[in-house]
């Protein structure tokens, strides 16, 4: 498989065999696809969390504290929704797809369908919830960033733009650093984010449990 933004035909033989081309693959448990997005690997994430959650309803829904069963759905549910999202590049609709799952998390365990046309917000009142699914995807993003920015690994060297190769459209150099910036809400600049990596006090104390929404 190869990854670009043009539909562009590959051709890898081994051996005099050819490879065969397909769309997706699962590689260490991640939906991986040709286009390079995430929407298809959160889509299939959500679903088998769903499915999980589905598998222990009376669990989750039971007279259980409710302090306890949510921290069951946080542990259980969401670790299996969000394996891997430190790498997750999120569009707009990706997000929409992520507080939905959140929020159907948080109806079922209060065994409010949608068609009780209850709003969302007396839902989050109930469990005592905010929508936090955004947040903890970006406290683990600034884990896995900082993470790189204190390494010397190829992944430091990708983000730096040090991998030799040929770059066909220009004007997109340097996008992966800006979206990591965005990612983050630093407009200070890469130098500055390198320097706030290295100490980890000030790091926590800037991208701890109380940062922004993911960009």
């Amino acid at each position: 498989m190869k990854i670009s933004r043009q539909p562009t035909p590959v051709t890898i033989k081994i051996e005099q065999k050819q490879l065969e081309n397909v769309k997706c693959f699962k590689y260490l448990g991640c939906l991986l696809t040709d286009d390079g997005r995430c929407t298809c690997e959160i889509k299939s994430r959500i679903a088998m969390a769903k499915a999980a959650f589905n598998k222990k309803k009376n669990l989750y829904t039971s007279k259980l504290d409710l302090n306890l069963r949510k921290k069951l759905v946080k542990c259980y549910i969401w670790s299996m929704a969000l394996y891997g999202a430190e790498t997750w590049t999120l569009r707009a609709v990706d997000q929409k797809h992520l507080e939905s799952f959140e929020m159907s998390c948080w109806r079922r365990m209060e065994k409010k369908s949608w068609s009780d046309y209850v709003r969302n917000e007396k839902v989050l009142f109930r469990v005592s919830e905010q929508r936090n699914i955004l947040h903890e995807i970006r406290k683990r993003k600034a884990n896995w960033i900082a993470h790189i920015l204190r390494s010397n690994c190829i992944l430091k060297e990708v983000i730096e733009g040090k991998i030799e190769g040929r770059i066909e459209v220009t004007r997109r150099r340097g996008k992966r650093r800006k979206k990591m910036l965005d990612d983050l809400g630093d407009r200070r600049g890469y130098s500055h984010l390198k320097e706030k990596a290295l100490d980890r006090i000030k790091w926590r104390n800037c991208f701890g449990r109380d940062c922004g929404p993911v960009v």
